[in-house]
């Protein structure tokens, strides 16, 4: 047997077969909620849809303290301000540390030279660039993007080959595109048909149509159907849709056929769904939220998308729940939440983005360093809670023996007056 068409990845590319990603979300794909997803085993992770004519013109700088790089740009909005009183806002930021090799750009067009010109700007960043044909909210399809790409094939196609043609040779890292199903499997086939032929690297499927909402569960008839069509053009396909873990993922790539898959909601309410449940599988809520705090901490994330996001992983019948939707700084939220040993670093991360302090560039200095000195004191500090951790866990293992040493002494009665 011959073996498989394959497009080739590009040097810098990566290869979507056999992944579990996170899917591109609209403020709960910031760099936070990206970290997070990593660290608990997603294998890729894809940005939310930017748009590119909000990165065309921006700045490029990078954040050594934080450890990021940011794309900025000055607002207008019509308005007259001095130069000096300008603050600029973060249209893209992202870690290259913790995350590039495996970061997906996707960009929000309807313009093949407009894509191509953001794509350049960030192409040496990340892993690979995704186009957005599948959005179906009035912000995307106004603009002739994302869902509204379905109905124009030829211009969704040209912007495909204009990335290919433009962006891989010279950046090495491959194009991909996500898209939504038609209303019949005759008219899917035809478009996915035409997107493979392309030079793309990757398609992602969500399988529900353009007028269908999240709440309304995924249509996976034509999935073997599109699989099929990508295999046979060597292109990696992805399933989106319904999916809520790895150990779920890995069963619908088996049934379907497909080469991966995308994890949407499950992920903005807890990211530990991509650790499979054999090393571990779904964490308790507040060990993810402290985790996610720290890092948007150490990442100097926005304060607002911050609270966004801890809005739906805290859960609603937990008595935290409440008193997180009123927080106003980093420092109120690690008080309400009980991590007191995070709180020294929220007072100093609250002076940094402009949360405390007078926002000049003393606070901000004194900020960075007090951020210093409570990140020492926290690695001291989580170096003991970890190996509180641990000597509850050999305490735990010794339970059994102990009970059956008492046991063997004839004084069973105890151990189960003890035990209730």
């Amino acid at each position: 047997m011959s073996a498989a068409k394959k497009v080739p990845i590009p040097p810098r590319g990566v290869d979507y077969r056999g992944k579990i990603v996170l899917a591109p979300m609209v403020r709960s794909g910031e760099l936070p909620s990206r970290l997070s997803a990593l660290y608990y085993g997603a294998d890729l992770v894809w940005g939310p849809e930017t748009v590119d004519r909000a990165m065309i013109g921006t700045t490029r700088r990078v954040n050594d303290a934080a450890g990021t790089i940011e794309w900025t740009r000055t607002p207008s909005h019509g308005q007259k301000v001095k130069p000096t009183d300008a603050k600029e806002s973060i249209i893209y930021k992202l870690h290259p540390a913790r995350e590039s090799s495996r970061l997906i750009f996707q960009i929000g067009t309807s313009d093949p030279a407009r894509a191509v010109a953001c794509a350049r700007l960030v192409a040496a960043d990340v892993a690979g660039i995704d186009v957005n044909a599948g959005c179906p909210k009035p912000f995307s399809t106004s603009g002739g993007m994302g869902a509204a790409l379905l109905q124009t094939p030829d211009l969704l196609c040209a912007i495909l080959e204009a990335l290919v043609a433009e962006i891989v040779p010279e950046f090495g890292i491959g194009i991909s595109v996500k898209i939504r199903l038609l209303e019949t499997a005759a008219q899917t086939e035809k478009l996915v048909r035409r997107l493979v032929a392309t030079g793309i690297t990757g398609l992602t499927i969500h399988c529900r149509t353009t007028p269908m909402r999240p709440r309304e569960a995924a249509i996976r008839g034509q999935l073997k159907m599109i699989a099929d069509v990508c295999r046979e053009a060597g292109v990696a396909c992805l399933m989106n849709g319904d999916v809520a873990s790895r150990d779920e993922a890995l069963v619908l790539m088996e049934e379907y056929g497909v080469d991966g898959a995308m994890i949407a909601t499950a992920a903005e309410k807890n990211p530990s769904c991509f650790r499979a449940e054999a090393d571990g599988g779904i964490a308790p809520w507040d060990e993810v939220v402290e985790y996610y705090v720290k890092t948007a901490m150490e990442v100097e994330n926005k304060f607002g998308n911050t609270k966004f996001l801890l809005g739906n992983m805290v859960p609603g019948k937990e008595q935290a729940h409440s008193p997180i939707t009123q927080v106003k700084s980093y420092t109120q939220t690690c008080e309400r939440l009980g991590f007191t040993h995070l709180v020294e670093q929220a007072k100093a991360t609250d002076i940094l983005i402009g949360l405390g302090g007078d926002g000049d560039a003393a606070s901000k200095k004194k900020g960075r360093q007090a951020i210093k000195s409570a990140l020492a004191a926290g690695g001291q500090m989580g170096k003991a809670r970890k190996l509180e951790k641990e000597e509850r866990k050999v305490a735990k293992a010794k339970v059994p023996s102990q009970q059956a040493e008492v046991v063997s002494a004839e004084v069973a009665p105890a151990v189960a007056a003890s035990s209730a």
